[in-house]
């Protein structure tokens, strides 16, 4: 009895063994037959994505027919059913395009590059049309592209320069980590000037994570990250110019080339010029706008050395010289009683190298590495600032997707000198180095569930260690209600270059140092909600809800020790910033809304003493109206909401609104558009003096509402 026992256990492990099948499948683009990076499959009730090479491999499979799904961003969903046990080894998917310009939605900031709808850390994406509408209004930066998403702010530093930063949910921009293709290049000295000196044609996408962000990429992302992801060649030429001018004085002339010249060679380049002459609408001598000439030359070079190996190398450069202050001394008319002004002069070059190979159909191997060179000098009457900031970035990686699985892991090394040219006395030089490690799983736990988990340690000399645990899931209630849970933690380390140094041009301002000052470490935690449901005819409509917190201990402040000395102390206490941020698309026909609304409640906590985040609106609201005919039209109007703000002085900053209004008419190769931006002339100038003394020795309130005002500005896009 046992032996027939025995023998069928035999032949039932045989015939299960002999029912798990294995299907692999390579997808591509039907029309260009480039393979499409984590494509979505879904079978036997399983969703698995595809490799880098667009190749999926799924293991355990029964016999018999199953149906399979193929899907991707911006493609026609393709349904086969296959029969097993299979002769066929590997099938080929061919995908449509649903639109022939359409660009793939892959988002690389979490590492993981997944699709948008498969991310469990929740990403803002923006690209496409948005980015050329924003580009209308600021050609020559991406502050406009930036300061106009929900729960996002850019604070002016100089009331003359225009100098700025960017705030996300209410934190000060230092605690915002701003990438260039993954590699950080906008930190440190660079950070007042980072967001002026980017323009926004050679950008493929921008992507951007909110809320602590630091085990991604390191130190730094407390409050956020941006991520500006830059166009990589196609087959087909790309060839772009841009051309706009102002009502203020500006010109932008910009240009792009992209093309994959070969089997083994691809290039980009993107070069521009930017300036602006000096502008004071508000008739008080003083520049809104300061007068500058900016050149930025950016070349990029493809070599794909093989069908698993591949090589890019690019360079960054920027020059440009900028001066605000009394409009009389820069036009050359200067007297006794005009004698101020704010000069800043950059030189900037960076390089950047990034090596991919694909080991095998499930791993492959991740080398980058940058050099940045930074030279700045402010100078104003009797003070000069300047000094030189020299960056190293290497990163080398290690990322293995298995069927519900996928891990990366990684070293890098950031080195962070900055050398003084005029103030030895001060002596303010200082050199950050900082190793760490990383390792990220993103795993799908269900069809309707997937966890992404990380973990970085990173040693700061001088200033310790600090261990970074994150972890977020996204939950797939049905196929129009989903919601993402995270949260994570991060640190900054200590600098000279914060917002409030750069108000007063460095001015006086104390050395750190590792015997006062510490490593400002925080947590923090996001739960939004997406709402899409199905509609019938041309009507859309979705909403996204967003809890944030975040805990940001021993915060760095400026501290004055005299009346003309100041130092940065971590305060005995912490801030802690909490709200909600509310975005809503409705769409009908040809037409679009945009509702944005953002709550923050950001406190300082220092002893017994509690107070609002200064330059922080408890209340904003983003408006979008858009009117598209494809090809032919596009006409916009918006309104934006800020409510009031708690100054450095103790007083507050009245509410206003700003409005805007664009129209764009397109043919094959060119269009032309016009954009009234702030048409009803919201000023801080009409609302109260922006700086108290005499012209000659000003001093500067916050700035905390626009100065520069109503501006009308037009141009031409050329396509080739």
């Amino acid at each position: 009895m046992k032996k027939y026992v025995f023998l069928m256990l035999m032949v039932l492990s045989g015939s299960q063994l002999y029912s798990q099948n294995i299907f692999k499948a390579l997808i591509r683009d039907s029309r260009t037959a480039e393979p499409l990076p984590k494509a979505t499959v879904m079978i036997n009730g399983e969703i698995t994505s595809a490799d880098q090479n667009g190749f999926v491999r799924i293991e355990g499979l029964p016999n018999g027919k199953l149906p399979v799904r193929f899907s991707y961003i911006g493609y026609f969903t393709r349904t086969d059913s296959i029969v097993f046990p299979s002769s066929t080894d590997t099938i080929a998917v061919l995908l449509a395009p649903i639109a022939q310009e359409i660009d793939e939605v892959v988002i690389t900031s979490t590492r993981s590059t997944r699709t948008i709808q498969s991310i469990p850390t929740r990403v803002e994406f923006i690209a496409g049309e948005e980015l050329e509408e924003k580009g209308n209004m600021k050609p020559g930066d991406i502050r406009m592209l930036l300061a106009e998403s929900t729960g996002i702010q850019t604070q002016q530093t100089s009331a003359t320069s225009a100098n700025a930063s960017i705030r996300i949910q209410g934190l000060d921009g230092r605690y915002t980590q701003i990438l260039k293709d993954g590699f950080p290049l906008f930190s440190g000295a660079a950070s007042g000037l980072g967001l002026l000196q980017t323009a926004p044609l050679d950008l493929k996408q921008v992507e951007i994570i909110k809320g602590s962000a630091s085990t991604l990429y390191g130190g730094g992302a407390i409050a956020g990250l941006v991520n500006l992801i830059s166009k990589t060649p196609r087959n087909e030429r790309e060839l772009r110019f841009h051309l706009n001018a102002t009502s203020a004085g500006g010109l932008d002339i910009n240009g792009f080339y992209g093309e994959r010249l070969s089997e083994k060679l691809g290039l980009t380049l993107f070069a521009s010029r930017n300036s602006n002459s000096a502008y004071d609408p508000a008739g008080i001598d003083l520049t809104a706008i300061p007068e500058f000439e900016r050149y930025y030359f950016n070349p990029k070079i493809f070599l794909y050395l093989g069908e698993k190996t591949s090589l890019n190398v690019g360079l960054n450069t920027t020059f440009e010289n900028r001066v605000g202050g009394d409009i009389h001394f820069i036009e050359g008319d200067a007297d006794a009683g005009h004698t101020y002004f704010e000069r800043n002069r950059t030189r900037r070059a960076s390089s950047q190298l990034s090596f991919q190979h694909v080991l095998n159909e499930r791993s492959q191997v991740h080398l980058k590495a940058s050099y940045g060179y930074f030279d700045r000098a402010i100078t104003v009457p009797d003070y000069s600032f300047s000094g030189v900031q020299k960056s190293l970035f290497s990163e080398a990686n290690y990322s293995f997707t298995g069927n519900r699985s996928e891990w990366i892991a990684g070293l890098n090394v950031f080195a962070d000198n900055f050398e003084e040219q005029n103030s030895p006395t001060l002596a303010r030089d200082y050199s950050q180095n900082t190793v760490g490690a990383f390792v990220q799983n993103t795993f799908t736990v269900t069809r309707w569930m997937n966890i992404e988990t990380g973990l970085r340690a990173d040693h700061v000399a001088d200033y310790g260690w600090a261990l970074l645990p994150r972890i977020s899931a996204l939950f797939k209630v049905s196929n129009t209600l989903s919601s993402r849970l995270g949260g994570g933690l991060g640190y900054k380390a200590p600098t000279i270059f914060t917002e409030e140094s750069e108000r007063i041009h460095y001015e006086g301002v104390l050395p750190i140092s590792p015997s006062l000052n510490r490593l400002e470490k925080s947590y923090g935690a996001n739960l939004d909600f997406n709402f899409t449901p199905s509609l019938s005819g041309d009507v859309s409509f979705s909403i996204n809800h967003l809890f944030f917190y975040t805990y940001l201990n021993h915060p760095t402040f400026l501290v004055p020790l005299s009346a003309e000395t100041y130092q940065l102390q971590n305060i005995n206490g912490h801030i802690d910033t909490r709200g909600t941020e509310t975005n809503v698309k409705l769409g009908f026909d040809d037409f679009q809304l945009f509702l944005g609304y953002t709550y923050t409640d950001a406190q300082v906590h220092e002893g017994m003493s509690i107070v609002q985040n200064s330059l922080t609106p408890a209340h904003r609201i983003n408006s979008v109206l858009m009117y598209e005919v494809e090809d032919k039209w596009k006409v916009g109007a918006e309104a934006y909401y800020f409510g009031k703000q708690n100054l450095n002085t103790g007083a507050t900053g009245k509410a206003y609104w700003t409005t805007g209004f664009m129209a764009e008419k397109l043919w094959e190769t060119f269009s032309l558009y016009v954009n009234f931006e702030n048409f009803l002339d919201t000023r801080q100038t009409k609302f109260s003096n922006i700086y108290s003394g005499s012209i000659t020795n000003p001093v500067f309130t916050d700035i905390y509402a626009p100065l520069d005002g109503f501006v009308v500005n037009g141009g031409l896009k050329i396509r080739l």
